[in-house]
Order: structure tokens, then C-alpha cells, then sequence
């Protein structure tokens, strides 16, 4: 028992399989190759030696030696002179040592790779069929011509160049080029027989996966059929069949098995074809006149059919591997190296019934940039490996855009098995530079049947659940949270956000302007934004802003009102002289760097001065970045711009907060003026903001001013400017062009 574990272990020594199978197998595939007679010489139409020994050589390296040598020995020894057998064994020698160490030379990072990969066929070509053959070729004839080779006379011919060589060359040519993948598959299923089995699967692997049984065993048949046509014994009464036409006629069906089948079992298949064909070439080339030329042509048809059929075969298999791996990369994303959306949609196609959660960690947005997009990426994937341990075999994570993740669960007690997922979550910590991280994960989830057609709709509305679970810190369903509500709110989101486009591109707003009166006289107006329907109608701005906020389109609008504006006052500008004119700001416009720079270019392309703007800023998020805010806030001041808080004392606005900015004006919320006259708390906090105002030297307005007895309550605190309808409700603006500019206003 203890014998057959140390011949595994010991296999490839030099006294192991590199002896004997040389030994075996050499007079083996000397009886396989395939002589004739030839004008009174023998020629060789296929020569399998060289080629095995090559493989030998090329499997077992130096080790394959004293196996070769003595293969040698035995097989050429009986039947001829120590010298001569010396001679025929350098004569081999030579040509497998400079073959092999060239192969080595030239592609050593891949010499022992299986053959088949396309990339080392131009190396292969030449260092295992050209250069061996060549090289046994030149120094068979010089060794005839220096008489060493007695025996052998009539193997060379008597001019080298004579087609008695061509011949004998084009068999060394098949020989190699068939014979070298052949001996390496021999050599290869000996040494580890397991290999047959693995051999099996990569030719299914290969195989098209579009064939059918019945395309195989239709092609299986008519290759059958051409080789017994063309074994068919010639008589008088033959048909053009049993001749080496049907030789041409195995080359298209060859080519269609190549192009459909893979290199693995073309191969196969080829090489024991090939020989049968070679070995009764007697029965499809009659004895006659031109015999020699017709045997030459035959023998290179041999030669140039297996190259055609081989390289197709390769680049057929190069192919469909190319294609399958495009496909994978399609269903994987490329960052994070899971399973993307398309995979997530094929995977909800084939199963009738899914149970869809989504997973959404939005601390990683703050993660991310603070320590940089790698923590988010591995997070993901270690959650993902996390999560994979608990969900069944055709389940899986996917990877979403931004902080979200999924799962596909199969809908058999997907309920309790996504309850026991949110606490196998809860137990999860990632470690970032050994610093244990734990963000909050909100799951939401629903049950859908394929195919699931509007899969984005979905998931925008899973994902407003998942915000909804963080609060609640529990899964949440959206069928018992009402999805048709949601669906039709995000319709009614999208929707509202391609008007918003098409107003933009096509001009579609409407600028409206509020009459802002100074209690010394002077007064501005406040550019409000409408928007026009399909059917003409105006669209409030609490209807479509919030939405342009949510969609990234807050900035485009800010820059439209602004330069409609612009373009208004530079147009009328004789009638609008020293017209003051406020214009809101969302925080996304705010925090944008290069504000002040296009606020410059645009007052510089309609000639406006400066100090004729009011940019109203509401405190909300814009605030967070209390640098970048001063910083945009002093350069448009110092450009003669006026700055105003907008609705302050509601929303993120606060004393605290308000120390960091320096404004020009203070815009009190209607919430505290429309209240004033009757509530006295109302009034202490307007009292004091005006008392923080006066001492930050900024100027007041009361927005909501609607009645006399609200106006006699501000003017009592006051406050600078007054805002309402009592004072002024929105107009067109080409309503300004009738009123006469006042010198005040200036």
C-alpha cells in the first residue's frame, strides 16, 4: 500500500514516468507514422516521433533525457551499428534540445500552459513545428550526404530540393503541428488521470452554447460519411467521391465544428482523423502518371487543412471566452466587484416570485468624505460577505449606486428571514484602521413578481422607505406603507422635474416683482419665479422648487431668474433708473465657488451696477460651511452687492449662527409678523431680533405685512422695510415700466 504514494510522489523524476514512457511509446507512434514508396525511395507522410519526444521533453524538462536516450537506444540499436545508432540519436537530440530551450527562452512565464490559448500559437508554431522539423530535415540530408545514415539511403532522395524532401518535410510539418498537442494530451491524462475529467468540462465549456444534440450528432454523421467515402476502395465504376475530392470536402465541415464546437474537441477529433486519412491515402490517389505532384499536393492539403482548422478552432474558443467575459463584466461593477443592477434585474426575471430588500447606509456618504471613497468600498464588500452566510444558494447581494445595497430573497418566510437579517446586521462592525465603525442600516423591502418592469420606480421607493426604517430602526415594507402613494409621488417628482427642464431650455418662467417699502421713503422689489403649465396656467414656486432642489437644478434656475433679471433692467434701463431689485438664492447656488465670478461677468455683460442687486440667502444648509459662506458672502459685498437673510428665525436660523455672518439685511419670517398685532410673545421675539440687528448694524424687513393694525405694530418696533400685500402684491414686471422711478430709490 505504502508503493503507490511514493510513485505519486516521485512521478516526474528521471527514473519515473520521463523513462518509461519514452521507452513505451516511442516504437508506438514510430508505427503510427505513415511511409510509401516514392520513385524507388521512401518518403514519410506523417512523422510522430519527433513530435512526442518534444512533449516529453517540454513536460519533464532535463529530467526527460535518459528516458529519450534510451528510447533511442532500444528502437534504432537492433537494426544498426553502434555508430549509426549514436548518430540517429544525436540527430534527435540536437534538434529537441534547441526547440525546447528556445520555447523556454521565449515564452518562459507560459510554456507549460494547456494548448489551445491563441496568444502562444505564433511561439508554438515555430518552436515546436518549424524549428525542429527544419533543423531534423538539414541534418538527416547532410548526414545521407556524408554516408553516415547507410541504412537510411533512400529516405533522403538524391536532391535535396527534389519534392522526395518537400514531402518528407510536409509530414515532419503535420507531425509536429498535430502530433506535439497530442503526446502533451497522452502524456498529461497518464501522469494525472483525474485530468480526463476536467477535460470534459472544459470542452463543454467550450462548446457554443447554442448547439443542439441534433446539430452534434448531424455534424458527427456527415463527418463519418466523408471518411468512409473516402475509404472507400478505388475501382474503375468510383465516383468523383472516392477520390481526394472528398479530402476537400472535410475542410468546410471541419471549419463549422471549429467555429461552433471549441479547440478542446476539434482537436480530438482532428488529429485521429487526420491520421486515419494519412494512413490509407492508397485508397483516394490512384498509382499513375504525376502520382509524385499529386502525392506533394495531397501531403501539403494535410498540412494546410490542420493549420486552418486549428487556428479557427482557437480563435472560435478566443472568442466566445472574450464574450463570456464581456457578459460577466456587464453584470459586475467594476469598483466595488459585485453584482450590479442589470444582475439584480436578470436575477428578478428568472424567478417567478422575489422578495426585494434594499439596504441604505447613508452615514457612508460622511464616512466617504472623510476617509476617503475606499471605506465605502469596502465596507460594502464586507457586508456583503457579512450578509452572504445567512442567504440561500441562488440569493445574493447587489450592488446599488451611491450608499445602497440589495438582496434578492425567495419569498418562502421572507419576513421573518429579513427580521433575523436586520439583527445578523446589527451584530456587523467594520474595521477602519483598527477603528470599529457600526452606521446605522435602514432595510426596506417588498415582494414582486416577474417580470418586473419599472425596477427604478421600485427602488426609488424602497429607498424612501429605507429612510423611514432608520427612523424607526426596524424593516419596513412598503406595501403595508402604501407603495401606490409613493409611486405617484415620485411620478408626480419626475414628471414635475422634466417641466422644469423643458421651462428652462424653452424659457418657460415667468418673472414676477413684490414692491418692498422703506419707511424713509425709498422701497426695492423682490423678484418672485413662476412657472407656466401645459395648459398656460402659473405654477406656484412651492410646487417646483423643491423639487429643483432635490434633482440639482436649484443653480440653473438661480442663474436663469438672474440674468432674465439683468437682461430686463438693461433693456428698460432709461425708464428703470436706480431700480433696486432682490433676488433669491438657494444654499446649493451659494456654495458654489465660482458664483461670484459669474455674478461679475453677467453685471459686467448688461452694464448693471452692482449695488442694484439684494441677494436673499436663506440660512438652511448653505450655513454648515460657515467658511466658504463668508467667503462667497465678502466677495459679493465687496463687488457693491447687498446680502439679506432671508426667513429668518425659522428653519436652521439662530443667534448663534448669525454671529458668523455679516449681512446687510434682516428678513424677519412672516410666521412672527402675521401674528404680531394679537400675540405678545410674537412680538417680544421680533423685538428681539430687531434689537440683534440694530447692533450688527443690519437693516430690518417685515415680510407678511397684511393689515393696518400688523403695520402700526412693526413701525412701533422700528423695523426698516415692510413686506406684504398691504404693501404690494406680485406683479409682472412690465407693470414697473408704467410707474416712474423715484429719485429715492436711488
Amino acid at each position: 500500500m505504502k508503493i503507490i504514494p511514493f510513485l505519486k510522489r516521485h512521478k516526474d523524476r528521471w527514473w519515473a514516468l520521463p523513462l518509461v514512457l519514452p521507452v513505451i511509446f516511442l516504437p508506438i507512434l514510430s508505427f503510427a507514422s505513415t511511409y510509401t514508396h516514392l520513385n524507388g525511395g521512401i518518403i514519410a507522410l506523417y512523422y510522430m516521433p519527433l513530435a512526442f519526444l518534444l512533449s516529453t521533453l517540454l513536460f519533464f524538462g532535463f529530467a526527460a533525457l535518459p528516458g529519450i536516450l534510451l528510447a533511442l537506444f532500444l528502437r534504432y540499436y537492433p537494426d544498426t551499428s553502434v555508430f549509426e545508432t549514436i548518430a540517429v540519436i544525436c540527430h534527435f537530440i540536437v534538434p529537441l534540445i534547441i526547440s525546447w530551450g528556445g520555447y523556454r527562452v521565449f515564452a518562459p512565464r507560459r510554456n507549460m500552459v494547456a494548448y489551445g490559448d491563441i496568444r502562444l500559437m505564433s511561439q508554438r508554431i515555430f518552436w515546436q513545428v518549424l524549428c525542429p522539423s527544419t533543423l531534423f530535415l538539414v541534418l538527416f540530408q547532410f548526414a545521407v550526404y556524408l554516408g553516415i545514415y547507410e541504412s537510411r539511403q533512400s529516405l533522403a532522395g538524391l536532391n535535396p530540393l527534389s519534392i522526395h524532401t518537400l514531402i518528407n518535410y510536409q509530414g515532419l510539418l503535420v507531425g509536429g503541428l498535430t502530433g506535439v498537442p497530442l503526446s502533451y494530451l497522452l502524456i498529461r491524462v497518464i501522469r494525472h488521470p483525474r485530468y480526463l475529467k476536467r477535460l470534459a468540462s472544459q470542452i463543454r465549456a467550450q462548446i457554443d452554447k447554442k448547439v443542439t444534440v441534433a446539430e452534434f450528432i448531424l455534424w458527427g454523421a456527415a463527418l463519418a460519411s466523408l471518411l468512409c467515402l473516402l475509404l472507400f476502395p478505388m475501382s474503375d465504376n468510383s465516383s468523383i467521391f472516392s477520390t481526394n475530392y472528398t479530402l476537400s470536402l472535410l475542410m468546410p465541415l471541419m471549419l463549422w465544428g471549429s467555429m461552433r464546437f471549441g479547440y478542446k474537441l476539434i482537436s480530438i477529433v482532428w488529429t485521429p482523423v487526420l491520421m486515419v486519412a494519412i494512413h490509407y491515402f492508397y485508397r483516394y490517389i490512384p498509382l499513375g502518371q504525376g502520382y509524385d505532384v499529386q502525392l506533394a499536393i495531397t501531403s501539403s492539403s494535410y498540412l494546410v487543412f490542420s493549420f486552418v482548422v486549428i487556428y479557427m478552432a482557437m480563435l472560435a474558443t478566443r472568442q466566445r471566452e472574450i464574450t463570456r467575459h464581456a457578459s460577466r463584466l456587464a453584470f459586475l461593477d467594476p469598483m466595488v466587484h459585485m453584482p450590479n443592477l442589470r444582475a439584480l434585474s436578470r436575477s428578478l426575471a428568472k424567478s417567478p416570485w422575489s422578495a426585494l430588500c434594499m439596504l441604505r447606509v447613508p452615514e457612508l456618504e460622511v464616512l466617504g468624505r472623510n476617509y476617503g471613497v475606499l471605506l465605502r468600498i469596502q465596507y460594502k464588500q464586507k457586508l456583503a460577505e457579512w450578509l452572504n452566510g445567512s442567504l440561500q444558494q441562488n440569493e445574493c447581494v447587489y450592488q446599488l449606486s451611491g450608499h445602497d445595497l440589495a438582496i434578492r430573497l425567495n419569498t418562502e418566510s421572507h419576513a421573518a428571514r429579513i427580521e433575523a437579517l436586520d439583527e445578523h446586521i446589527k451584530q456587523f462592525r467594520f474595521i477602519w484602521d483598527g477603528m470599529p465603525l457600526q452606521p446605522q442600516v435602514g432595510i426596506s423591502y417588498c415582494c414582486v413578481r416577474s417580470p418586473v418592469n419599472h425596477l427604478y420606480l421600485l427602488l426609488g421607493e424602497l429607498s424612501i422607505i429605507a429612510d423611514l426604517s432608520l427612523s424607526t430602526n426596524h424593516p419596513e415594507s412598503l406595501q403595508q406603507r402604501g407603495a401606490a402613494n409613493l409611486q405617484r409621488s415620485l411620478k408626480d417628482k419626475v414628471a414635475m422635474m422634466n417641466r422644469l427642464q423643458r421651462a428652462l431650455d424653452h424659457n418657460e418662467f415667468q418673472l414676477v416683482a413684490q414692491r418692498v417699502q422703506g419707511i424713509r421713503g425709498d422701497h426695492y422689489h423682490e423678484i418672485l419665479l413662476r412657472m407656466q403649465n401645459e395648459n398656460g396656467a402659473l405654477i406656484a414656486p412651492d410646487k417646483f422648487l423643491p423639487v429643483a432642489q432635490e434633482f440639482g437644478l436649484s443653480s440653473r434656475v438661480d442663474l436663469w431668474v438672474l440674468e432674465r433679471t439683468l437682461q430686463f433692467m438693461a433693456e428698460h434701463r432709461d425708464r428703470l433708473r436706480g431700480k433696486r431689485f432682490a433676488i433669491n438664492l438657494s444654499p446649493s447656488t451659494l456654495c458654489r465657488s465660482h458664483f461670484p465670478v459669474e455674478v461679475h461677468r453677467l453685471l459686467k455683460k448688461y452694464s448693471i451696477e452692482a449695488w442694484q442687486l439684494i441677494f436673499e440667502i436663506t440660512e438652511c444648509s448653505g450655513f454648515g460651511s460657515a467658511d466658504l459662506l463668508n467667503q462667497i458672502v465678502k466677495q459679493l459685498q465687496k463687488m457693491g452687492c447687498r446680502i439679506a437673510i432671508d426667513d429668518f428665525g425659522t428653519g436652521y436660523a439662530s443667534y448663534a449662527r448669525l454671529k458668523s455672518v455679516d449681512a446687510d439685511i434682516l428678513k424677519i419670517d412672516g410666521s412672527f409678523i402675521r401674528n404680531i398685532a394679537d400675540n405678545s410673545l410674537d412680538y417680544q421675539i421680533v423685538a428681539s431680533i430687531c434689537h440683534l440687528a440694530r447692533m450688527k448694524k443690519m437693516l430690518v424687513v417685515a415680510e407678511f405685512v397684511e393689515s393696518e393694525a400688523i403695520r402700526s405694530a412693526v413701525d412701533s418696533l422700528g423695523i426698516d422695510y415692510l413686506q406684504g400685500y398691504l404693501i404690494g402684491k406680485p406683479e409682472a414686471l412690465e407693470t414697473l415700466l408704467h410707474s416712474q422711478a423715484s429719485p429715492i430709490d436711488a
